[in-house]
């Protein structure tokens, strides 16, 4: 039961219904405050079901050291609140809700289930036991101080709280409710959002991607800037997609906005697995006169979207030394990220040196945020959501402790 000596008559109003919105309300609750959770969308969490629509990867068992880095220049800032609800801990919180967790061989941090629609269905009903209430289709759309202006249906609505926590997400799949809207209301205090963990377009004609939609390049190895990163990489007619460039995308992504309408070139090995002289060993036993497909086809069993594909990146290769070298070492030109709303999640947003060490911002009393909004990166792997629910636990305590005036700045809403 929730310790009901803290509740106050006022609600704390919390905008967004995504995970990191989710979780504050719980802590809040779970303390006995009166919690108001709004969202402009129908129903709770939609990028949340979308996210554990392949397996919900909650976070990764690498040791805490390793994983911090992976927030790149936003360690330090985010070092503290991720040690005060770290991996083991969301885990705990997952399995105490009743859907255990797996390490898969990756180091990655599932549920069980694979799903994200059970522990989310179990999350809303312990919420409404702790009389969280929800307030769905509410577009915020003004903020003086604690007073907020929603759109609904029925017309604009005014709300006033004694604290409000922004977990408002970034600017990909608009349609799940991730829009970036509420910028416009904070314009002093953001950054431009900027795709990430997202695809790219090479520069390749419209004919060669639609020719070869679908087709999966498997088990290659993309390389940039001194950073390798193997899996698959699919073909769309937007471009390239796949988890070796999600993982490079923010490296990718600020070198293509220092570089020209040519692009960058990072490069392709095709073969990663079989090493130099074993290629060139294989491709110098095939017959002389052989095409140079069939020698492709025949030595290293490359499909016919990767032989094209090596025609267009390395026209010209055709001894095996050659062909060798444009299997391993092939020059791939990119010349954009794709396009923001189809990112995973967004660079950008609510800067970071506009808060406190408790998420507040400053010179904005009782005004709190977490979550994907604030300007911090992370790749694929479990830290997007890993850094979600560490912000909103870090977030949820610094409303509680500036509630009950253990913090400078309380005022009376």
């Amino acid at each position: 039961m929730p310790d009901t000596s803290t509740a106050q008559t006022s609600p704390i109003a919390i905008i967004g219904a995504g995970p990191a919105g989710l979780f504050a309300a719980e802590r809040l609750s779970k303390k006995g405050h009166k919690v108001h959770l709004f969202d402009h969308m129908a129903r709770p969490g939609r990028k949340f079901l979308m996210a554990g629509r392949s397996g919900l990867n909650l976070t990764h068992s690498e040791p805490l050291d390793l994983f911090l880095q992976r927030y790149g220049a936003a360690q330090n800032r985010l070092e503290p609140i991720i040690r005060c609800f770290p991996p083991e801990a969301l885990r705990h919180w997952a399995e105490e809700l009743g859907e255990p967790c797996f390490t898969g061989s990756s180091g990655r941090v599932f549920l069980k289930s694979l799903k994200a629609s059970p522990l989310l269905r179990r999350w809303l009903n312990r919420l409404q036991e702790q009389g969280v209430q929800f307030f769905p289709r509410h577009r915020l759309t003004d903020m003086q101080g604690l007073s907020l202006t929603f759109q609904t249906a029925e017309g604009p609505v005014h709300r006033t709280a004694q604290a409000v926590i922004l977990a408002c997400g970034g600017g990909s799949w608009s349609r799940l409710g991730s829009d970036g809207h509420w910028a416009s209301l904070l314009k002093d205090y953001c950054t431009p959002f900027a795709p990430s963990n997202c695809g790219f377009m090479p520069d390749w004609p419209e004919e060669f991607l639609l020719r070869h939609e679908g087709a999966t390049l498997r088990g290659i190895t993309l390389s940039f800037a001194g950073q390798t990163q193997r899996g698959d990489i699919i073909i769309t007619k937007r471009g390239l997609e796949g988890a070796p460039l999600y993982a490079l995308s923010a490296l990718l992504r600020q070198a293509l906005a220092k570089a020209d309408e040519k692009g960058i070139t990072i490069h392709l090995n095709l073969r990663p697995t079989l090493g130099t002289e074993r290629i060139m060993e294989r491709l110098s036993r095939q017959r002389i006169r052989e095409s140079r497909s069939n020698k492709l086809r025949k030595a290293l069993g490359l499909d016919r979207t990767m032989r094209e594909l090596l025609v267009r990146l390395c026209p010209e290769a055709r001894t095996a030394r050659e062909l060798t070298n444009a299997i391993t070492q092939a020059p791939l030109r990119l010349i954009a990220p794709a396009e923001l709303d189809r990112a995973i999640s967004t660079a950008g947003g609510l800067k970071l040196d506009a808060l406190n060490d408790n998420l507040m911002l400053h010179h904005k009393p009782g005004l709190f945020a977490c979550g994907e909004m604030l300007d911090w990166d992370a790749p694929t792997g479990g830290y997007l959501l890993q850094g979600c629910f560490s912000t909103a636990y870090c977030c949820a305590e610094g409303v509680h402790h500036w509630l009950s005036r253990s913090l400078p700045g309380k005022v009376t809403p």
